[in-house]
């Protein structure tokens, strides 16, 4: 029960300023100041020294900080701290600290209370800041019962996603050098926060050139993947286990996605794993404002909405093979044949430059049909090869290559226009289903018709308004009927299948 569920999780949330409740959910709390314009914040850059790498067994020996406001550094904050354990000689080494000085500085409980005041509410930075806040969040919890509110800004992970390939070392000397910040980090914890502060001022600026405006649009650009996936996979919220089409919307509303599943929760729950997607899509799925669905009947109904809907809207991350206004025929003009985009049996071919090598390769054949060519062709390769003249041999195996591409793409696009058929799945409406049916190369009739025996009527007005159909070599009814022969190679439990044929026989 929700009420149980909720009291159970109660201490854990309340203890951890990480957590918030969303209504009946548990999700990330927002940052201090998320909703604050990027010029309107203060920001507290911290950067630690400790006796080890492990939290809770290696401790705090030095705190550093400088305060970012109106985007200019000023107040500092430098402490060291009695880590109560030996300084280890290759970190008095590396960090030049002096372990008699430690001896009477102040305990880890005072320091980090002192840094806390510091702090106060303004938006914690840190480089690496899994490691220093994941030292903080030790001593805080001793001292509250509680760890930091996060996200944390990491300049890390903001660098790797701000400056790609420009530079792919994000260490703060290298990130240092690259910005040529006055402070030089040098393992001590005040001149490292100070060179971490101009580095963020920097990234800062890069972020506002991609749009950033908030703190929570920092926060979420300098997140690692994971976490900026977990923001948003509360958006698939809701989503049923059946079949549909979705969209992907951005903040303006703009559709950047559709996309088809045959279970929409399990679908778009995907979108917000470990794995990744193509870079269109992950560019979508960063920039990811809110997710609409429309429940279908069948996995192939989906499919064919979805083709209306790429069609339609054409959105600019799904990909450019679904553009039939790109596709492109072969067709005979004088003794060749040439690239057009007016509709002829030889087509479409989704490929401009494929469809342009085979058009070479058929220079001077007198047939029509492409297939015809390959015998002579494949004849000249070998005269070519067995004359030695090996740079014409591979002009002309690349471009029967593509010829035969093509010839094995126009077999197939043959085979589906062949099609007679008429494939049945349940439609949305309980005890109904939906009837499609295949002929002249296209889908040329829909109906909906009940479940079982009473749909005798549907059918035959389905089958008198296919039969009326032309025939078509459009390339938007190709992309339709391939989808079709995909279904019929793989068929999922619920499609039937009828042969035109027989329901003539039926009707007759």
């Amino acid at each position: 029960p929700l009420g149980l569920a909720r009291e159970l999780l109660a201490d854990v949330v309340d203890g951890d300023a990480r957590l918030a409740w969303r209504g009946s959910s548990v999700g990330l709390a927002n940052p201090a100041g998320a909703s604050l314009a990027l010029e309107d914040a203060g920001y507290v850059v911290v950067d630690l020294e400790t006796t080890g790498l492990r939290p809770g067994t290696a401790a705090i020996c030095e705190i550093g900080a400088v305060r970012i406001r109106d985007f200019e550094l000023g107040e500092r904050f430098e402490t060291l701290v009695n880590p109560r354990q030996p300084l280890p000689p290759a970190i008095g080494a590396l960090t030049g600290i002096d372990p008699s000085s430690l001896r009477t500085a102040p305990p880890a409980e005072l320091a980090v209370r002192r840094f806390l005041d510091f702090a106060r509410d303004d938006v914690l930075v840190a480089h690496n800041a899994r490691f220093d806040i994941g030292f903080l969040d030790v001593e805080v919890e001793r001292l509250t019962g509680r760890r930091l509110a996060a996200p944390v800004i990491d300049t890390v992970w903001l660098a790797r996603r701000l400056l790609g390939d420009r530079s792919r070392r994000v260490g703060l000397a290298s990130l240092a050098y690259f910005f040529g910040t006055a402070a030089r980090p040098c393992h001590r914890a005040l001149p490292d926060a100070e060179a971490t502060a101009e580095i963020l001022l920097r990234l800062i600026g890069l972020a506002q050139e991609r749009g950033a405006r908030s703190v929570a649009d920092l926060v979420e650009l300098g997140a690692p993947r994971a976490r900026r996936l977990a923001t948003k996979r509360s958006l698939a919220a809701g989503a049923p286990p059946r079949p549909g089409v979705y969209f992907f919307h951005d903040q303006t509303g703009q559709i950047l996605y559709v996309g088809r599943a045959r279970d929409l929760r399990a679908r778009l729950g995907s979108y917000f794993r470990t794995d990744r997607q193509r870079p269109a899509v992950e560019a979508a799925v960063a920039v990811l404002a809110r997710i609409e669905w429309r429940v279908l009947g069948s996995e192939l109904e989906a499919g064919l909405e979805e083709l209306r809907l790429l069609r339609e809207l054409r959105p600019p991350a799904n990909a450019r093979s679904t553009r039939p206004d790109r596709y492109v025929y072969l067709r005979r003009r004088g003794s060749g044949f040439v690239v057009s985009e007016t509709p002829t049996p030889l087509g479409p071919i989704k490929s401009r430059r494929l469809a342009k090598r085979a058009a070479r390769a058929l220079a001077g054949f007198e047939g029509d049909d492409p297939a015809a060519a390959l015998p002579p062709l494949r004849r000249k390769l070998r005269r070519l090869a067995s004359d030695l003249r090996f740079e014409d041999a591979a002009r002309l195996r690349d471009t029967l290559s593509a010829l035969e591409e093509v010839v094995r793409w126009l077999g197939e696009l043959d085979r589906l226009r062949s099609l007679r058929l008429c494939l049945i799945v349940p439609a949305l409406e309980d005890r109904f289903e939906r009837a499609f049916f295949i002929t002249g190369g296209r889908v040329a009739a829909v109906r909906t018709l009940p479940a079982g025996s009473a749909g005798g009527i549907e059918l035959a007005a389905g089958l008198a308004a296919a039969t009326r159909a032309e025939a078509s070599t459009a390339a938007e009814d190709i992309d339709e009927l391939l989808l079709v022969g995909a279904f019929l190679r793989t068929p999922p439990p619920e499609l039937r299948t009828i042969a035109l044929d027989d329901l003539e026989r039926r009707a007759a």
